[in-house]
């Protein structure tokens, strides 16, 4: 956790709980939602969704230490995870599904559980059709109940019912990484991927617009580097001054871009 102010940590928890912590959210009674998206090599830990207190006690886990696998027991390299304001739960299930190599197989979907966690349905699989996936990477839900997914692979969005109804998919933001929603349902879409080769004519950066029209309306670039493409992060969320925090996954740490 870090003082927003300065960027210096205040405090630390989970230390040891996860192989590879990938996906974060907290919900509206400050609980933290941490996905882990890998397995130790002992498969004692990791490929688990775990749900902490405020001071770090584990209240929840999803999935089985260690194993993946598919069905309601076993998550397959799970990216992210967001709660509904009745609590059910919600994860992104499937991070290596963009890798041209995976069977066609490979399990990636949307699993959703009740707020308890019992399992309740699952939809999607590996695939470039409405409700498929090629790495479903990141959640969020904006103020009319809608499931945002960032489907990276894809190159677009896709907007679901929180039954899994499939109701749009937007090409507008990118390859999108993560994004955030704000209560006034701004969109905020964080492109850590397009390069040359795998997008021409994008580039990485932050999109904003509107999750309820899905119009870009500004557009914040990446970091250059030594690499032509430059860099950006997977993650976004902004405050409520406005101010933007993208967490950098090429230069590492947090990216703090003031609100002018």
């Amino acid at each position: 956790m870090l003082d927003l102010a300065t960027g210096k940590p205040i405090k630390s928890i989970g230390a040891g709980l996860f192989v590879f912590p990938h996906g974060l959210h907290v919900d509206r009674d400050g609980n933290i939602w941490v996905v882990d998206a890998a397995a130790s090599k002992d498969k004692t830990k990791g490929d688990q969704v775990i749900k902490l207190s405020p001071d770090g006690k584990v209240l929840l886990h999803l999935g089985t230490a260690g194993v993946a696998g598919g069905g309601p027991d076993h998550f397959n390299e799970p990216s992210d995870v967001v709660t509904a304001p009745n609590g059910d739960i919600f994860v992104a299930d499937g991070h290596s599904g963009q890798n041209p190599n995976v069977p066609p197989d490979y399990i990636t979907r949307i699993v959703k559980f009740s707020k308890n966690g019992k399992f309740v349905k699952e939809w999607g699989k590996l695939g470039t059709g409405p409700g498929e996936f090629r790495n479903a990477h990141a959640l969020a839900i904006d103020s009319r109940g809608r499931l945002f997914v960032c489907d990276r692979g894809n190159a677009r969005l896709q907007i679901f019912d929180l039954n899994g109804k499939f109701i749009a998919q937007w090409s507008q933001f990118g390859r999108p990484s993560g994004l955030y929603i704000d209560k006034n349902d701004k969109l905020y879409v964080i492109d850590a991927d397009s390069t040359a080769a795998n997008h021409p004519g994008w580039k990485k950066g932050i999109r904003i617009g509107s999750a309820k029209d899905g119009k870009v309306t500004a557009f914040v670039p990446g970091h250059q580097t030594d690499n032509p493409d430059g860099a950006a992060g997977e993650g976004i969320v902004a405050d409520p001054s406005g101010n933007l925090y993208a967490a950098e996954n090429t230069l590492r740490g947090v990216t703090k871009y003031a609100k002018r």
